[in-house]
């Protein structure tokens, strides 16, 4: 291939030049959004966990007041 085969207008550099500019942002607008929705997830597992910790402790609280209850009926 000679240089005669290449027929590259300035035109043609500067449109080539806006599409790499536009796949630029377009990458660092992906980014910004993968990182924001990364941290989205981690404050959901976050409190996803927190939440099974309060259900949990909620359930045994449950578990020892009938525990109770059913000793005051026994006890009666």
């Amino acid at each position: 291939m000679s240089n005669q085969d290449i027929n590259i207008t300035e035109d043609d550099l500067k449109k080539l030049e806006a599409r790499v500019d536009e796949l630029i942002q377009a990458n660092i607008n992906l980014r910004d959004k993968n990182n924001s929705l990364l941290s989205t997830q981690e404050n959901l597992v976050t409190e996803r966990a927190e939440l099974i910790e309060k259900t949990e402790m909620a359930k045994a609280r449950v578990e020892a007041m009938i525990t109770r209850l059913k000793s005051m009926e026994s006890g009666s």
